[in-house]
């Protein structure tokens, strides 16, 4: 069910990803229906909803990771700035240079803290080797919030940090290939709460920048960042707004009772 609420009288020139009658197949098994949202630029859209309710499998679809997965069938359109990502001349690799993602468990590459951020910018011919590089690393660390702490340990390797530290290392070399688009699986659930509320603070920074959506199963999270709050429940969007709408006034019993506890 797609409810038609305030967000359809924003202005077009707003949204960066239009998601139009996306429906999801396991085999067999139809695991997202006929979903219908936008997502707006330079704001926080949280996915909300029970476990195995479909919101990571939806915020894959957003830079074409279920395609990696067999047997997994997907009709309906994703677009950016114009473009379905899932039209048959879009390279699925640019897509997710385009849409980056950061995991639940923070992922460094076994390599030093340098070689983590600069590896996919050189890879992608987005800066040379040198001063260039040198500078993006530098800008990206700063952007996440990080720099401060490893500016002097750069050749150590990337898993020596805390996990938060690895996390805001993921975040940073998610933008050194300049994303349009940050998705995050659940990005500080495996985070201790100062570590939770450094990536919170860094979230709330980079939205200046990028359209951001993040799954959470943590409402208050979704309270504190997002700008808009989408409800999932057994593969369907019941409901999708301003996050403010979502936890006070929620058009839908199923939103509500799930907000206050009733059932997730």
């Amino acid at each position: 069910m797609n409810k038609k609420t305030s967000l359809h009288a924003k202005s077009k020139e707003n949204i960066k990803v239009k998601i139009s009658d996306l429906n999801l197949y396991y085999g067999d098994n139809h695991a997202l229906h006929n979903i219908n949202m936008d997502v707006y630029k330079n704001k926080i859209t949280a996915l909300i909803g029970p476990s195995g309710c479909g919101k990571s499998t939806f915020l894959r679809c957003l830079n074409r990771m279920n395609d990696l997965i067999r047997g997994v069938r997907i009709d309906g359109k994703i677009i950016i700035d114009n473009k379905n990502i899932y039209d048959k001349d879009v390279d699925e690799v640019a897509v997710r240079k385009r849409v980056g993602m950061v995991f639940q468990q923070p992922n460094p590459f076994p390599k030093s803290i340098y070689e983590n951020v600069a590896y996919a910018p050189l890879k992608h011919g987005i800066a040379r080797k040198g001063h260039e590089c040198d500078d993006l690393v530098e800008k990206s660390l700063i952007q996440a919030g990080l720099w401060a702490e490893v500016k002097d340990k750069l050749k150590q390797p990337g898993t020596s940090l805390s996990g938060g530290q690895q996390q805001r290392l993921c975040i940073a070399r998610t933008i050194a290939v300049q994303p349009d688009v940050i998705l995050m699986d659940e990005p500080t659930s495996a985070l201790d709460p100062i570590s939770t509320e450094k990536i919170e603070a860094l979230m709330l920074e980079l939205k200046e920048k990028y359209a951001i959506i993040i799954v959470t199963h943590n409402m208050q999270q979704a309270g504190r960042v997002a700008d808009y709050t989408a409800f999932f429940h057994m593969g369907d969007l019941i409901e999708y707004d301003e996050t403010e709408v979502i936890f006070i006034n929620p058009t839908e019993k199923k939103t509500e009772d799930y907000i206050t506890g009733r059932y997730g």
